[in-house]
């Protein structure tokens, strides 16, 4: 970086830039023009999730960052590295798989790679090089890590109960849910400290760049931005409960739940900067070229023009696989099984949420065991994504539900059709009620609980023609909290008896939607 960068006229600009930075903007119009509904969704995000509200700013940084290297950069001159159309390749790929499952981070995470590679690909290695932080720091615009979310709302609760019991304060968890001698508590998505990590993650990596030379301590910086807020968030969990508790739930409890967190966070972040400040260096002068390399436009012409043409490739693409599954909507009836009888009393009200299947069943069958069991199917055919098989929105029970609350989740492996399958279990609570419920997801046939196998199977099924039916299935009964294996081989015996009669249904459905 140097350390004096003296205004450039535009007579000062090299030939070689007056023709590749037209070219080089004109492409990535086009790119962003040919993605617009990936870009778009994109921006979406950031719209109406708080989480990644941040990255509207991330693009006007990296653009001032490249502005800062402007005389070095001017000093080299384009020269496309072709090789790099192997990557640029790759990421166009990575965006067809997304698209074709409809996967937003996957899209969208491609779509910012190719437009990073596109730099060395048609302006060449030494120049990606110079602003390769710029480069990397646009990455921050990708609204990705949701997925992380459960295990940070876990490790949030197991901080909190466990600062309570050492402060010598009573406790009774059960998932994320516990309850103390002054009242309830819960941890819920914005107690997980996913947008405090985003944030913090984000600035900290721009202030270890511009305040650090050594790889060693920015490294060591962009770590401890990313570790502080969780402990901060840890910290602010614990201390808004005991707010609540010394008070009796006067002070920390609804909007001031969030004052509080907000502004502990940024004391937290400012404590942060003056901790780095502290070990700040000087900024180094850095030698610039003295001879600018030479190119002819016809190589970043060549180099426009490759980049052009992957990016075309997935696009076409597109056109020429099948599409989803066409037809009719799917119609489906609840299966008759035998031994097990219609009942539709005995369980309690609950249905689980799925956006937008083509169709959905509900019904509950009484066995032997005299003791009954639900069946919930969502069938999705011709998945957008607003209509999707696999997708956070998603759920069981909302966080913001007022009767029930998950409990917490348990694998169970059982055999079925011929295979293993491990299943997610989860526990739901109500007033006096407790479900235990078991998932998993049908694609044309294939069984897994997994989301990413879900995801792959779906893939492949659209590659191979078969359209893109799938189903999720879910069945639960009531747990006795005083013999909990019973509910466990309820359902067990269930779907051993029945699932062939449950999935000749979701075929015939299928069927009968592409007549």
């Amino acid at each position: 970086m140097s350390s004096v960068a003296p205004q450039l006229s535009a007579p000062s600009l090299p030939q070689a830039w007056r023709v590749a930075l037209p070219l080089f903007a004109l492409l990535l119009l086009l790119l962003l023009l040919l993605f617009r509904e990936t870009g778009l969704a994109m921006v979406g995000i950031w719209q109406r999730s708080d989480t990644f509200a941040h990255a509207f700013v991330v693009p006007p940084i990296s653009l001032w960052l490249i502005w800062r290297q402007r005389e070095a950069l001017a000093r080299l001159g384009p020269q496309p590295s072709f090789w790099f159309a192997i990557p640029f390749l790759a990421a166009a790929l990575a965006w067809l798989l997304g698209d074709l499952v409809a996967v937003n981070a996957l899209t969208q995470l491609a779509l910012v790679a190719m437009l990073v590679l596109s730099v060395p690909l048609v302006l060449g290695h030494r120049v990606a090089w110079q602003i390769a932080f710029p480069l990397a720091f646009l990455f921050f615009a990708v609204p990705i890590g949701e997925f992380m979310m459960p295990a940070l709302m876990e490790a949030t609760a197991d901080f909190t109960v466990a600062a309570l019991r050492a402060s010598g304060v009573p406790v009774y968890r059960e998932g994320l849910q516990f309850v103390i001698p002054s009242g309830n508590w819960s941890v819920v998505e914005a107690c997980s400290g996913l947008r405090y990590l985003m944030a913090s993650g984000m600035v900290g990596t721009l202030f270890a760049y511009l305040n650090y030379n050594s790889l060693r301590r920015r490294l060591i910086f962009i770590a401890f931005a990313f570790a502080l807020p969780l402990l901060a968030n840890w910290l602010r969990a614990y201390i808004i409960v005991m707010l609540g508790h010394l008070s009796d739930n006067a002070i920390a409890t609804g909007a001031d739940h969030l004052v509080y967190g907000w502004v502990f966070f940024g004391i937290i972040m400012l404590a942060m900067f003056m901790i780095g400040a502290r070990w700040a260096e000087p900024l180094e002068s850095v030698a610039l070229p003295t001879v600018p390399a030479r190119s002819g436009s016809q190589a970043v012409w060549v180099g426009a023009l490759l980049a052009l043409l992957i990016a075309l490739l997935p696009l076409s693409a597109l056109t020429l696989l099948p599409g989803g599954s066409a037809g009719r909507a799917p119609a489906l009836a609840a299966p008759q099984l035998q031994a097990w009888a219609d009942n539709q009393t005995g369980l309690p009200d609950w249905t689980p949420i799925y956006r937008k299947p083509a169709a959905e069943l509900q019904a509950a069958y009484m066995g032997q065991a005299q003791q009954p069991v639900g069946l919930h199917i969502a069938y999705y055919r011709g998945q957008t994504y607003d209509s999707k098989l696999v997708s956070s929105l998603n759920q069981l029970v909302r966080s913001e539900d007022k009767q029930w609350t998950r409990m917490g989740s348990q694998g169970q492996t059982l055999s079925l059709d011929g295979q293993d399958l491990r299943l997610r279990g989860t526990e739901l609570r109500s007033a006096g009620t407790r479900l235990l419920v078991w998932q998993f997801y049908w694609i044309d046939g294939r069984l897994t609980a997994s989301d990413v196998r879900a995801k792959l199977y779906g893939a492949w099924q659209r590659l191979s023609g078969r359209g893109d039916d799938a189903a999720a299935v879910i069945v639960y009964t009531v747990k006795d909290t005083d013999n909990a294996a019973s509910a466990q081989a309820l359902l067990q015996n269930f779907l051993q008896q029945n699932w062939g009669a449950i999935e000749a249904q979701l075929q015939q459905a299928k069927k009968d939607a592409a007549r």
